[in-house]
């Protein structure tokens, strides 16, 4: 009497498939997590571990797997269906248990450590809603794989079923509704762009402030202008617009108070809550001063009035010239 399932060996065609399926899920798994992470931290900031910048590259990359990672996942795993359909033998190969036993364990011990971190956190009175959110997004996620491929290894591939089709609909639904959700986090790659040129604006307006500040103390006196602040020996020279290449505004008001001015692409929007507030008003070189670092900004041409105390930052006797 024959068996009804055979043992086949598996060959490399099969070998291949099923390791390209099983790293295009973990791969899209865990971006998907991160995504979902990052847009918690975004909306429930951390003032002690938050950062906007990191926030925001972590989302853009995390996006850029799931476009491309998921549609492969979706692609092999039909080929991979299509193949044991046409080739009976080929649902018991070695490599394909393994895979998703393999699969089955690090979902198992994902639910598990996810379990033990959330109870852990509630008797030490540290359960906030930032991160059961994040244990809650780890904890769904890891079922869902876990239900579906122990579902996937319980029935037989040979028949044909509309759970596969329903599943791999829904999962490129959730993936979608993540991404979008992404664009209006992050925005668009043109306001990502625009983002990051002002953000590049603010650091060369600190690092500019910063020779200034140098300068007085070291001179007793503050550059005329920005070509003042050329230093060969250091090498430095006041950086230009990262888009127009253009050198900054600087305008002396006093002795102690001067100006400075860049044109910006986006606008510091206070209504934004602390998404914007902590890339708009974090210092990105603390030169110190009360109101010093703020560079809070509007879009289009913004100047910047600094005033230097002198008791804070006291000059140096100037060095013998021989």
């Amino acid at each position: 009497m024959k068996q009804e399932h055979s043992s086949a060996k598996s060959s490399a065609k099969d070998v291949f498939s099923y390791l390209l399926m099983i790293i295009m899920l973990y791969v899209g798994v865990i971006s998907f997590i991160a995504v979902l992470w990052q847009y918690i931290n975004v909306r429930l900031p951390d003032p002690l571990q938050f950062y906007y910048s990191g926030a925001t590259e972590i989302i853009r990359t995390s996006i850029s797997s799931l476009l491309i990672v998921w549609p492969v996942l979706i692609f092999v795993t039909w080929l991979i269906a299509r193949d044991i359909r046409h080739e009976h033998d080929k649902r018991d190969v070695w490599i394909r248990k393994w895979l998703l036993y393999l699969t089955l364990f690090i979902a198992s011990l994902t639910i598990i450590i996810d379990l033990i971190n959330l109870t852990n956190s509630f008797l030490g009175g540290e359960l906030t809603m930032r991160f059961a959110l994040k244990v809650l997004v780890v904890l769904v996620v890891a079922a869902a794989v876990f239900s579906y491929y122990l579902w996937d290894l319980r029935r037989d591939p040979v028949k044909t079923t509309k759970v596969t089709r329903f599943a791999a609909a829904g999962s490129v639904l959730v993936i979608l509704v993540a991404i979008v959700m992404g664009f209006f986090v992050v925005g668009s790659p043109s306001q990502q762009r625009a983002r990051r040129l002002d953000e590049q604006r603010v650091s060369d307006l600190s690092s500019i402030q910063g020779q200034i500040l140098n300068h007085w103390v070291q001179k007793g006196t503050l550059p005329a202008d920005l070509e003042a602040l050329k230093d060969p020996l250091y090498g430095y020279e006041a950086p230009l617009d990262p888009a127009t290449n253009q050198p900054y505004e600087l305008a002396v008001r006093g002795e102690l108070n001067f100006t400075l001015c860049a044109t910006f692409d986006t606008a510091y929007d206070p209504s934004a809550g602390a998404t914007d507030r902590y890339y708009y008003e974090s210092p990105v070189y603390p030169v110190g001063g009360k109101g010093m670092d703020i560079w809070t900004h509007d879009q289009g041409r913004t100047c910047f009035e600094r005033t230097i105390d002198p008791l804070l930052y006291r000059q140096e006797e100037p060095l013998p010239v021989k």
